[in-house]
């Protein structure tokens, strides 16, 4: 992994369901070398439990909610 390469997915913490659901940014991932699973960091300070979604980062432009 090479964290000086921009992360392929964004991580979230996503509490509750549906409509109602709260989704929190929490770090990022990058694929492993392999192409077998990714590599997750959380950002300092950030205490995570529960759900945990990757997505890939949205356009800036893209007017589709997270």
């Amino acid at each position: 992994m090479s964290e000086s390469r921009k992360p392929s997915h964004d991580a979230f913490a996503v509490a509750g369901t549906g409509r109602n659901a709260t989704w929190t940014r929490i770090g990022a991932a990058w694929p492993n070398e392999d192409g077998k699973g990714f590599n997750i960091v959380i950002a300092p300070g950030v205490a995570v439990s529960g759900k945990i979604v990757l997505r890939e980062p949205r356009a800036p432009t893209d007017p589709e909610g997270e």
